[in-house]
């Protein structure tokens, strides 16, 4: 006698509900969390070129003065830095600080000296001299004497250094223009100095060259650039959350075929039970 045939359904082709839940749970938070990523991009691309233009009026206005001493606890980048000033004092070559730095012109130091004004001390970045000008003694353009005026960008400190590399004012080796803790080198109190500097431009009518060779320091080499790569990263992010989309698609459509295929097999009856009749009728 024959075991009898039982009704077997098809396994292991529909996922799970508790699957399919978790999958779009997943998917959700993958494609909100991309958008929310591309959104702030296209937020961070806006809030960029609006930058961008704000320094280009400044670089490009008329010369005022900097903030005054009541003004310096408020001096801040987004309000102040790249603006054009100009202002008068005496310089104290004396206490210049060489900074390392990197130019088109190579590699050698920016020229910090303080100018005492009747404001406060406020540090100017004379220009840039290659290793072999270091010393005052050898440069060949003459130093400010005296009252004198400058001209030039408005810039905020550079506190604990740079070139991956802290400043040592024990050794005087400096590798950002940390305005506070250079002053503190000299000896200038702390709410004397201003809590910006000034990059010095070229001054019109003043030779860059002097008997056929570059006048140290040389000022005016300010490189004003602002990257902005938020469109590629928002646009990044968007082709992520894309993805997640054409994901979700793929699974629905995949899971209705699979479906369908199983709905169609139960209608049909299993194989085996449909032998199993014919079986016994051929024995009655």
């Amino acid at each position: 006698m024959s075991a009898p045939a039982t009704d077997r359904t098809p396994t292991g082709r529909q996922r799970s509900a508790a699957g399919l839940v978790v999958l779009a749970v997943l998917g959700a938070v993958l494609f909100a969390g991309f958008f929310a990523l591309g959104t702030w991009q296209v937020e961070r691309r806006a809030w960029k070129l609006a930058l961008i233009e704000r320094v280009e009026q400044r670089v490009h206005a008329v010369p005022v003065a900097p903030p005054a001493r009541a003004d310096w606890p408020r001096v801040n980048a987004a309000d102040d830095e790249y603006r054009h000033v100009r202002l008068s004092g005496t310089f104290l070559h004396e206490k210049e600080t060489l900074v390392q730095a990197s130019t088109n012109l190579g590699a050698g130091f920016w020229v910090l000296t303080p100018l005492q004004t009747a404001r406060g001390v406020v540090m100017v970045n004379r220009g840039f001299v290659p290793p072999e000008a270091r010393e005052r003694a050898v440069r060949t353009a003459p130093e400010p004497m005296g009252e004198t005026q400058v001209t030039g960008l408005l810039r905020i400190s550079e506190p604990r250094g740079g070139f991956l590399r802290s400043n040592d004012p024990a050794g005087g080796r400096w590798y950002s223009r940390d305005v506070a803790a250079i002053a503190a080198a000299h000896g200038i109190a702390a709410d004397a100095v201003a809590p910006y500097f000034i990059d010095a431009e070229a001054e019109p009518g003043i030779p860059r060259a002097l008997d056929g060779a570059l006048a140290w320091p040389a000022p005016g080499l300010t490189v004003i650039a602002f990257h902005n790569s938020h469109l590629v990263y928002a646009l990044t992010w968007y082709g992520l959350a894309l993805m997640v989309a054409a994901g979700a698609v793929f699974v629905w459509r995949d899971e209705r075929r699979r479906r369908g295929s199983d709905n169609a097999r139960h209608a049909d009856g299993p194989p085996h039970a449909a032998h199993a009749s014919h079986r016994d009728a051929d024995r009655g």
